[in-house]
């Protein structure tokens, strides 16, 4: 390890490197791989290997709803791939996938995760996120990215939430948005779909200090 990596990773401060490595630790520790988070409304609760045939079950309502996903989880092996991939990340301590149950009825309604997590650079996306085709529209999408956004800025202590969708999915531009996402700008052919197509992809994000604003207007309704 050089002297100028010291100093870039710990921000100059290389005679105490002790304190990023202890903040480091603790911060892992914070993140249990059996995290569970809750509202009034929802449970997300980590994905277990026999979530695959709710999950299949799900995926198949609207096929259409795919074209904006990386992968089709309505195929077998692709949700395979997808559940193998969030077990991996797991894992490697840089996501945290999620079930999503709707306590209304105690059914899996779809997924979404806590990813790409840095902790030296304090931030995370949420994303991976889908929902069946009967539980649109009904607030448990709100309600998760709350839950996730609330567990990263006030138990993490993280300065930033981003958010990224397929430039085309007008659909989920607007509800992160609604989230109080702030538009960033786009990747240009960012990510090969799994029909082959090239997608471009849209950035949002919130910041630490927008959160208080953001958690007594639009996530008012929200405990």
């Amino acid at each position: 390890m050089t002297g100028n990596y010291n100093k870039a990773m710990f921000n100059g401060n290389v005679n105490k490197p002790a304190t990023f490595v202890i903040h480091f630790i603790k911060t892992l520790l914070m993140i249990p791989v059996d995290l569970t988070l809750e509202t009034n409304r929802v449970i997300l609760r980590p994905v277990a290997e026999e979530d695959y045939n709710n999950f299949l079950g799900l995926a198949r309502q609207d096929e259409d709803m795919w074209e904006y996903f990386s992968l089709n989880l309505g195929d077998e092996k692709q949700l395979r791939k997808w559940m193998d991939m969030a077990f991996a990340d797991r894992l490697a301590n840089t996501r945290r996938p999620f079930a999503i149950i709707d306590k209304l009825n105690g059914q899996i309604a779809g997924s979404s995760s806590l990813g790409n997590i840095s902790i030296y650079d304090l931030r995370a996306e949420i994303g991976w996120s889908w929902l069946g085709k009967d539980y649109r529209s009904s607030g448990l999408n709100r309600n998760a990215k709350y839950a996730m956004m609330k567990y990263a800025f006030e138990e993490m202590k993280f300065e930033r939430v981003e958010f990224k969708t397929d430039v085309l999915n007008a659909r989920a531009r607007k509800g992160l948005q609604n989230v109080g996402g702030i538009e960033e700008g786009v990747l240009r052919s960012h990510m090969t779909m799994w029909n082959n197509r090239r997608r471009s992809s849209v950035y949002y994000s919130v910041l630490k200090d927008e959160w208080p604003k953001l958690k007594e207007s639009i996530f008012k309704d929200i405990a």
